[in-house]
């Protein structure tokens, strides 16, 4: 299956991390966004398996993603800047 956003995915999903977009709008540096940096610095980083364990409804956001041993709560507005490759 081909890389998707992190935030289109469904209670259940499951796979490994491809990338970390930045979100921010470059002005020609190449300083990263502070979520997408955020990101990184909390363990979403390229061949980490992750889970989706849960959605809130209505609307599914926030959204609950195991990575590792730890579960984080991400909204889908930064789950749409990690790339991952569903299992």
């Amino acid at each position: 299956m081909s890389p998707v956003s992190l935030a289109t995915l469904r209670k259940g999903a499951r796979g490994v991390v491809v990338d970390v977009r930045d979100d921010a709008q470059s002005l020609g540096d190449e300083s990263q966004s502070t979520v997408s940096r955020r990101l990184l610095e909390l363990g979403f980083v390229p061949g980490e398996a992750f889970e989706v364990v849960e959605e809130i409804w209505p609307g599914g956001d926030p959204m609950a993603i195991r990575l590792g041993n730890t579960t984080f709560a991400l909204r889908r507005r930064e789950a749409s800047s990690v790339i991952v490759e569903p299992a």
